[in-house]
């Protein structure tokens, strides 16, 4: 039987269109009738829709950001404050500085010619923490501010050759201020003057922004100077370019070498960058002064020849025949000379060639007859050895201490070690520290003495997360209000995911700290501020409360500025001074301004808009618009 052709045709295409449906659910194919492009391209078109709107946001608020630090540069004209005045022309500057460099570059050269008389303000002025220190031994308050340093940093970063004509002002004032006098002499750590220290305080600030070239650059000018501060910056270089920084100190040892005033204290500055990076210790008439800059103190791997040729320097120096008794020109003198030798000697046996060792104990020997006995007897002091045998002055500085005291002849020297004493258990975490300042005799030193002993404790508990002892501390700790807060919010930080109902309640307490803190005083903000910290990590619902109340806090204190906040304490024996400070970022408003500013920008800016002083609302200001304008960079 005979099919037509046109039946035979349309069978033949529905057999094909099945077969190939089956085909397309085999192997997956989408079906042509059910073709998502439109779908796609709906999505596309919503998709691109919200990204142009996410866009348009975002240039609104860089719009507005810039606008509220022009504005906020026309308010800071008219500061009664001169230092915030120059503080916040230049930061604004700074985060202008992309947009409108011209504009920009004014405000940075008003800022700078209103330094000098910032800097005239702040030396007739009463330091609050001077003020806190001798009432109590504490202060949370900030440092003195170097307006005209920071005012370099920022400039420079931006524009090398305007940080230069600030510098060129700046060395034409000090000549015409320093005309006729003469230098006082050799500093133990080195002579420099303030220009050289500017300028290596910017090309630090470069070199912590990463632009190592530029602080080279900017830093050589001074760089053949031996002195600690040039040292130090080598050190920090060497972490980032151990080649540059090898370089220049391999020049060092050469000018240290040729040169007649080079002393015994030169070759201690010298072995800093190889033995003791950021760690210096020099002997003088007076005692032993040390220095420890911020940085990495282990010894560094460097080429056997470089410590060689240091070696050979450092002999050279102190191979040098001794001056008559009374006639010594440089700030060792004979007694100091001998403690350099017995203080190196350790390395040189260690590393130097036989020849050198022996030639140097010879001079140690010749010089034995000439210094006192007193500096003989110092051979096997801790300050003599301390870096240079670290395994022996750890292991025995507790030993040490308890035999001076065993020696000790008057109540001043037994409540010095017992305060040595304290620390070093403090400082360990031990709470027998507080058994050796009960015995010491001077109420008043003891008084300060339990504050500060009960303040190391913590430091120490927070570090090991250990929060029953800073429980412990709060609850029978020497300690101020402002100090119990921080304790207490540092706390609840640390329980914020593992028990939140506990660290809600230690918030609470925190607060309750705070508020028993003067509303006139300028920790009652820090205060509040340390626990609207905290809430961030256990509550951010309940930040914006908090932070209302830092506000209000900080519209009654007077010389609160919102920036700068530490713990800082000291205690003076008859004997010695000692001081410790900790920088505290929670007592400070640009970082949780940041942090808001990333949750709510609206929000944020009504609520610098609360403050009513000018100090507090030009951070605030500024670290909103910071975080908007970085974020573009980023």
């Amino acid at each position: 039987m005979r099919f037509p052709a046109t039946i035979i045709a349309v069978v033949f295409l529905q057999f094909a269109s099945c077969v190939a449906y089956g085909q397309s659910t085999k192997t997956g194919q989408p079906d042509p009738a059910k073709r998502p492009d439109d779908n796609q391209s709906k999505r596309a078109k919503t998709k691109s829709a919200k990204d142009l709107e996410a866009e348009r946001v975002r240039n609104e608020r860089r719009a507005n950001a810039q606008s509220l630090l022009v504005a906020l540069a026309s308010d800071a004209t008219r500061f009664n404050d001169s230092t915030l005045r120059v503080r916040t022309l230049a930061r604004v500057a700074d985060q202008l500085w992309e947009a409108d460099r011209q504009r920009a570059r004014a405000m940075f050269r008003d800022a700078w010619d209103a330094t000098k008389t910032a800097e005239k303000e702040a030396r007739e002025r009463p330091g609050q923490e001077r003020q806190s220190l001798a009432k109590t031994g504490f202060s949370s308050a900030p440092s003195p501010t170097d307006v005209r340093r920071e005012v370099l940093n920022l400039a420079t970063r931006c524009d090398r050759a305007l940080g230069e004509e600030f510098l060129a002002k700046l060395k034409e004032q000090s000549e015409q201020e320093n005309a006729g006098r003469k230098n006082s002499g050799t500093a133990p750590m080195g002579n420099i003057d303030v220009l050289a220290i500017q300028r290596l305080e910017v090309a630090r600030h470069l070199l912590t922004a990463d632009q190592t070239e530029q602080a080279l650059q900017f830093a050589d000018p001074v760089l053949s100077m031996i002195t600690m501060w040039t040292v130090d910056f080598l050190c920090s270089v060497r972490e980032k370019d151990s080649p540059a920084a090898d370089a220049r100190y391999a020049a060092m040892l050469a000018n240290a070498s040729a040169n007649p005033e080079s002393d015994a204290n030169t070759t201690s500055v010298l072995a800093s960058y190889l033995f003791t990076p950021h760690f210096f210790i020099t002997f003088t008439a007076d005692g032993t002064m040390t220095r420890l800059f911020e940085g990495n103190t282990v010894a560094p791997v460097v080429d056997p020849p470089l410590r060689v040729a240091f070696l050979r320097t450092a002999a050279n120096i102190l191979l040098r025949p001794p001056a008559s008794p009374g006639q010594e020109q440089n700030s060792a003198g004979h007694n100091l000379h001998y403690l350099m030798i017995k203080r190196l000697l350790p390395l040189f046996e260690n590393y130097a060639p036989p020849e050198l060792t022996s030639a140097l104990r010879s001079q140690a020997e010749a010089l034995s007859p000439v210094v006192s006995q007193a500096t003989r007897d110092r051979d096997d002091d801790d300050w003599v050895h301390m870096g240079m045998r670290p395994d022996k002055v750890e292991e025995n500085r507790e030993q040490s201490l308890l035999d001076r005291l065993d020696r000790a002849k008057t109540s001043d020297e037994r409540d010095h070690l017992h305060y040595r004493l304290a620390s070093f258990y403090a400082a360990r975490g031990e709470l027998k520290a507080r058994d050796y300042v009960d015995k010491i005799d001077e109420t008043e030193l003891r008084n300060i003495a339990r504050k500060s002993i009960d303040i190391q404790l913590g430091r120490y508990a927070v570090s090991k997360k250990d929060v029953d002892r800073i429980l412990e501390l709060f609850r029978t700790g020497q300690l101020p209000h402002i100090y119990k807060t921080h304790l207490l919010s540092q706390a609840a930080k640390l329980l914020a995911k593992s028990d939140q109902e506990k660290a809600r309640v230690l918030i609470d307490l925190a607060a309750a700290e705070a508020r028993r803190i003067q509303a006139s005083d300028p920790e009652s903000p820090r205060a509040f501020l340390a626990v609207a910290n905290a809430m961030l990590s256990v509550n951010p619902a309940a930040v914006w409360d908090a932070m209302n109340e830092a506000v209000r806090a900080s519209n009654s204190a007077e010389s609160f500025s919102g920036e700068g906040g530490q713990l800082f304490h000291r205690v003076n024996t008859k004997e010695m001074s000692y001081g410790y400070r900790e920088s505290v970022p929670d007592f400070d408003l640009e970082g949780i301004f940041k942090t808001l500013t990333e949750q709510n920008y609206d929000k944020v800016v009504e609520l610098a808009q609360g403050f009513t002083r000018q100090a507090p609302r030009a951070v605030a200001t500024i670290a909103i618009a910071r975080t908007v304008l970085e974020d573009k960079k980023k």
